[in-house]
């Protein structure tokens, strides 16, 4: 099978196309060929190193989508045929997250990604497709869907009528965008482009501020929420607006701590405002498969489709990654296999 790798060149990585051995399953896992997967900003940190995580030899990518050739001795939840996702954290099933998960997180240092023809998964790990969606479609879902349905709808108990912000345009912020709109609550969206925050109009979004013509865009928040403030932050960008989302969210509301589109450091002013706000500030790594499951129903009941901004051919994956880069997509970025 053809398979791409992380291989080191100077302080980062690059992609490599190799060729490894068809996988067999061991008795409780399966192997599945992958139709399509999905770029998540994740998959650029450990390109150019930005976290400094051994991912040499690795598959990159832990989203894909496909159908089970495949199955080991002992597998009785799915069958050969079966169209299906992995989820994310292959090892965290259901319940509290614990760190051992880490290891199991596809495409990264402890486990091969799904950027390959075929892939060996246990069983225990697969979502079912649902049937309304395409695999580039489903290839979406892993990661960017999970994430933001763990920020409003696990962590954040979304309620009918409460107000969101979505931080950008990217993957899990639309996914936020399009959650909050199906549950009849009124979703802000920031943007540099006015472009794309028109796009955000279309999917349903109540109103768009351009951070660089607002860049003291928490104000614009408070003059559109009628100074309350918003009651879910969907906060992607890290230390470098964080101060702004908790100047943003209201009384009693919740940030859900996500990316770190603007690195790794350290808030730029006082926390203090948590505190002053009692608000809540939750910190945000996908999700279960027990959460993957019960947002493919609530995605199944409102026939949610994931925005795709661009598809690459296998061969054209280095340039998905680039396409990732110059952060002009809007929505998710995804890679077809024949």
């Amino acid at each position: 099978m053809r398979c791409y790798e992380f291989a080191k060149v100077g302080d980062g990585y690059r992609l490599e196309l190799r060729t490894r051995p068809d996988p067999v399953p061991a008795a409780d896992r399966v192997v599945v060929r992958v139709r399509a997967t999905s770029l998540n900003y994740r998959d650029l940190i450990h390109l150019q190193n930005k976290a400094g995580r051994d991912v040499s030899g690795r598959i990159p990518l832990s989203d894909g989508a496909g159908e089970v050739v495949a199955v080991g001795s002992d597998v009785t939840v799915v069958r050969v045929g079966d169209r299906v996702t992995a989820n994310f954290f292959t090892a965290w099933e259901r319940g509290r997250f614990d760190m051992k998960y880490h290891a199991s997180a596809l495409g990264g240092p402890g486990a091969d990604g799904m950027l390959a023809e075929l892939v060996d998964l246990p069983a225990s790990a697969l979502v079912p497709i649902p049937e309304y969606l395409s695999f580039e479609e489903a290839a979406c879902l892993p990661c960017a869907a999970v994430t933001a349905w763990s920020a409003l709808m696990d962590r954040g108990r979304l309620q009918k009528g409460d107000t969101v912000l979505a931080l950008g345009t990217g993957g899990v912020s639309i996914f936020a965008l399009q959650l909050g709109v199906a549950a009849d609550c009124p979703v802000v969206v920031t943007s540099s482009s006015d472009e794309k925050l028109e796009r955000a109009a279309k999917l349903g979004a109540a109103n768009g501020i351009n951070y660089r013509t607002h860049p003291d865009w928490e104000k614009e928040v408070h003059r559109l929420t009628g100074k309350h403030g918003v009651d879910h932050v969907v906060e992607v960008g890290g230390g470098g607006t964080l101060t702004k989302s908790l100047a943003s969210v209201a009384a009693g509301g919740h940030v859900a701590l996500i990316g770190v589109l603007t690195g790794f450091g350290p808030p730029q002013d006082s926390l203090f405002p948590l505190v002053s706000k009692n608000a809540t500030l939750s910190g945000i790594y996908v999700g279960s498969r027990e959460n993957f499951v019960a947002m493919n129903e609530f995605l199944t009941a409102h026939q949610i489709r994931p925005v795709i901004d661009r598809a690459f051919a296998f061969a054209e994956a280095t340039a998905a990654f680039a396409h990732l880069e110059s952060g002009s997509h809007f929505g998710k970025i995804v890679v077809r296999l024949p």
